[in-house]
C-alpha cells in the first residue's frame, strides 16, 4: 500500500494514514470547528501524512481527533466580543498619523496608504 499507511502506529508512534484515507469518526481541528466542535482536551487519536508539492516534497502532517469525544465550542461572552472589537479597531489606526484609516492597515506597509505613499497623494 502507501508508505504512510500504518494503522497500528508501529512505525510512526500514532496510527497513520495517507492523505484522504482517514477512517470515519476522526476529524482535524478545522473539520471539528466546521461542525461546531473542539477537541476538548482529548489526546491525538491518529495522524495523516502526505508529501507536499508546495514545500518541495516535505512531509506534512495533520492530527486527527475522535468526533464522539469532541465537545461543543464555548460561546462568546460579552467581554470576549468587546475585546475582539477593540483589537479589530486597533488594526485600523495608523501608527504614523494616529487616524482611523477606515480599513485594516496592511502589515506589509505598517501604515495607511496616505502615510506610506505621500508623493502619490500630492499628485492626485
Amino acid at each position: 500500500m502507501s508508505r504512510f499507511y500504518d494503522p497500528a502506529g508501529t512505525r510512526y508512534g500514532l496510527p497513520t494514514f495517507p492523505y484522504r484515507l482517514a477512517p470515519d469518526g476522526h476529524a482535524t481541528r478545522r473539520q471539528l470547528r466546521a461542525r461546531g466542535l473542539r477537541p476538548g482536551g482529548q489526546p491525538i487519536a491518529a495522524q495523516v501524512l502526505w508529501r507536499s508539492r508546495k514545500t518541495c516534497g516535505a512531509v506534512r502532517c495533520a492530527y486527527l481527533y475522535r468526533i464522539e469525544q469532541a465537545k461543543p465550542v464555548r460561546p462568546m461572552t460579552p467581554a470576549k466580543w468587546a475585546a475582539l472589537a477593540k483589537a479589530n479597531a486597533a488594526r485600523r489606526v495608523c501608527p504614523a498619523c494616529r487616524t482611523d484609516a477606515g480599513y485594516v492597515i496592511p502589515r506589509s506597509l505598517g501604515m495607511c496608504a496616505t502615510c506610506a505613499f505621500p508623493e502619490e497623494q500630492r499628485a492626485a
